[in-house]
């Protein structure tokens, strides 16, 4: 029997589906990159939000139009938030997979490739335990990341409740995995040639025991790589990983901080203890102490109560934070969430025009950040030949994670192998690109 799989969505999307791909491999299934040749369709979909649920759905629907007589397994989030609803009201996948438990994808896919339709609502998330990542952390599991870059999960779940985010009601709480998994994960992907761990978890800060102390014991792994740290919350931020950075330049000085706000009205309300003095003074911080570091945030749009003042506190925020690379979201009202039932609902229209303001207003900033490292000898991991042109590569340099910042345009005349780390020379920008020489 064959599968293919559709990972989307984020990244810990992507290790779910790497994890789910695994499982299968080992129960004698075969992947396909030809969802017409498969068997079974499998949908890794995410509930996070309004426009990625719709997404999820509309990806069901296509694979349905596309292949009315294969099988549609719909797994992930969204199948895990929504399962009883859509057990009625989609008709076209024909199993629902959570993602309380992934070593079950092989019973699921043998189901939804049976006769007739199964559906069945996935076991909620339980809040307690060691997440099931773990069960595949030796580095086995099939890779979907870019070369030499991998992702390692080091938590599932999240305690921090913020007032807006559903994804406790879909993960549960804080679960870490033991160290000694997480090791063993990250020489399992050395020894395959992987030159990127990158640390992720819906907010590494809270990792149990303690992020520096896990950084410290992967500082111990021999060998030329790079360690990048995504998704740290603002409001717990674990200052010791600065000492390790700057004794270690393995480890990358790129922070993934989601601010959120610069209204301490609207932090408040999104049941966040920090505000604008207090995370421009953790931006200085880190830039005092890690000259080359690149900070990326995230902003959320349009939360309920937000007025113009509020809108105009955020601007003032992202004017002085100098931010490297900005994400922004117009915000989604989930049921089960404290906002869902606030008052003063900001209309879509202009939580849309406000994402639109602020990332115009990103733009030059994001340049004049990329400007300083002209004329620096940087490492850069390198992705692909560009086609068609000779000596042309894409990579990445440190200020640049993976499929979310601009890339690095490499110019060489010897041959380079994707996923190779290189020394090279920035000369230029273009856009939101490096020029680099090697």
């Amino acid at each position: 029997m064959t599968y293919y799989i559709d990972p989307f969505g984020c990244v810990k999307n992507q290790v779910d589906a790497e994890t789910m791909m695994s499982f299968l491999n080992q129960a004698g299934w075969e992947t396909t990159e030809d969802a017409g040749a498969a068997d079974l369709i499998i949908v890794n979909s995410c509930g996070f939000i309004e426009s990625a649920k719709q997404e999820s759905i509309n990806a069901v629907l296509a694979w349905r139009r596309l292949y009315p007589e294969k099988k549609i397994l719909l797994a992930g989030c969204l199948a895990q938030r929504y399962a009883a609803e859509l057990s009625e009201a989609l008709p076209e996948a024909d199993l629902l997979f959570g993602n309380t438990d992934l070593s079950g994808i092989a019973e699921a896919a043998a189901k939804a490739a049976g006769n007739g339709r199964e559906t069945g609502e996935p076991e909620r998330a339980d809040t307690e335990g060691a997440p099931d990542a773990g069960l595949v952390s030796a580095g086995k599991r099939p890779l979907l990341s870019l070369p030499g870059s991998a992702y390692v999960k080091i938590s599932e779940g999240c305690d921090n409740r913020c007032s807006f985010c559903a994804i406790p009601l879909i993960r549960g709480g804080l679960k870490s995995r033991a160290v000694s998994g997480i090791l063993d994960e990250c020489k399992a992907l050395l020894d395959r040639g992987i030159k990127e761990l990158c640390i992720i978890g819906q907010d590494i800060g809270s990792y149990k025991p303690g992020l520096p102390a896990l950084l410290e014991e992967i500082a111990k792994l021999e060998g030329g790589f790079w360690v990048r740290l995504l998704y740290i919350h603002p409001d717990h931020f674990p200052f010791p990983i600065l000492d390790i950075m700057e004794r270690d330049s393995r480890f990358l000085p790129y922070f993934d901080i989601p601010f959120q706000h610069g209204s301490e009205k609207i932090l408040r309300l999104m049941n966040r203890r920090g505000n604008a003095e207090t995370y421009l003074a953790l931006i200085e911080t880190i830039r005092s102490r890690l000259p080359d570091a690149a900070v990326r945030s995230a902003f959320m749009t349009g939360f309920p109560g937000e007025t113009q003042e509020d809108f105009r506190a955020l601007l003032d925020f992202q004017e002085k934070a100098r931010l490297d690379w900005m994400g922004c979201f117009a915000y989604s009202r989930e049921e089960g969430t404290p906002a869902y039932s606030m008052k003063r609902q900001v209309a879509k229209k202009t939580a849309a025009e406000r994402k639109r303001i602020l990332e115009e207003q990103q733009i030059p900033i994001s340049e004049k950040q990329m400007d300083r490292f002209i004329g620096k000898d940087l490492p850069c991991i390198v992705e692909e030949r560009i086609e068609g042109e000779e000596g042309l590569y894409l990579g990445r340099l440190p200020c640049q994670a993976p499929d979310v910042d601009g890339a690095a345009v490499i110019s060489n005349g010897a041959e380079l192998r994707p996923g190779d780390l290189v020394r090279c020379r920035v000369f230029a920008r273009a856009g939101f690109d490096l020029e680099v020489k090697v």
